[in-house]
């Protein structure tokens, strides 16, 4: 949500997103930062978005409004910041030292954005930073990559499929969460969907997105389905059998069920359980 912008900072409020990005960097002129900012700090102060998780899209520190950002951020107390330009290790720590100093709590997350060549070399050395910082996320930024390395995606995306994969499997090795880019053409719901459904094929957790009218189809795909759930909760039974106790693979339904199946399935019956809550509330 842009944070020059009001009427979608209000908007927000009745949205039924997972997270809300208030955004103080790509939507925001040079001319407006500083009213945003004042915008975005009281808005996260006045508490008013329920059960959805609030990060505010920062300036990079190298930019004039940077530190302004996270100063004002953290005063305010979203549940974190999301940094533009991360392309190292080291520029994870100083983030983290920044929100520090700024007086953010333990338990606010860092997102960075995955956006420039520098950052698909560095996936491994930026995923590592998370031992010892609060980096919880990656957000795959395909528009500025594509602008950066002169590449034209389609589609298809195939142009990056190198680095999405290559995003997905740092995050993994780390535990972040990881978050697919934007899809521009507001218009194209078709096209939309199909980008949600590679996204997920690909291993991404969730999709940015950039107009209210994407967020239904995106929590659809997103979401387990009802026959993938079903069969979670008839993998945890049956493992859960005395006769099955201490054993590796099993057959449910007369599939070779291992122990990393019923990993999965679990995760899966968790996530779909956080669903029902956040619809009940």
């Amino acid at each position: 949500m842009p944070g020059a912008n009001a009427k979608a900072l209000e908007k927000a409020k009745t949205l039924p997103a997972d997270v809300l990005l208030l955004d103080l960097e790509d939507s925001v002129a040079p001319e407006a930062k500083a009213d945003a900012r004042t915008a975005v700090a009281a808005t996260v102060k006045a508490r008013g978005y329920g059960r959805r998780e609030v990060i505010v899209r920062v300036n990079a520190l190298s930019t004039p409004w940077g530190r302004d950002d996270i100063a004002a951020a953290g005063e305010a107390g979203p549940d974190g910041v999301l940094a533009p330009k991360v392309e190292s290790g080291s520029d994870v720590v100083a983030l983290d030292d920044a929100m520090r100093e700024a007086g953010f709590s333990d338990d606010a997350g860092l997102w960075v954005m995955i956006e420039t060549p520098r950052a698909i070399l560095n996936l491994v050395e930026i995923a590592s930073a998370a031992r010892d910082t609060r980096l919880t996320c990656f957000v795959l930024g395909l528009n500025d990559l594509a602008k950066e390395t002169r590449a034209r995606a389609g589609k298809d995306r195939a142009a990056f499929y190198a680095a999405m994969s290559l995003a997905v499997i740092a995050a993994r090795s780390h535990g972040l969460t990881v978050i697919d880019g934007v899809y521009n053409d507001i218009a194209d719901a078709a096209g939309f969907e199909a980008e949600c459904r590679q996204g997920l094929e690909f291993g991404f957790d969730g999709k940015t997105l950039i107009h209210p009218s994407q967020i239904d189809a995106a929590n659809a795909i997103f979401a387990p389905t009802s026959e993938e759930i079903t069969r979670a909760r008839a993998v945890i039974a049956a493992f859960a059998l005395p006769e099955n106790a201490g054993k590796g693979v099993i057959k449910v339904d007369g599939r070779m069920t291992e122990l990393l199946h019923l990993e999965d399935a679990k995760r899966l019956v968790a996530v779909s359980e956080a669903i029902v809550r956040s619809q009940n509330q």
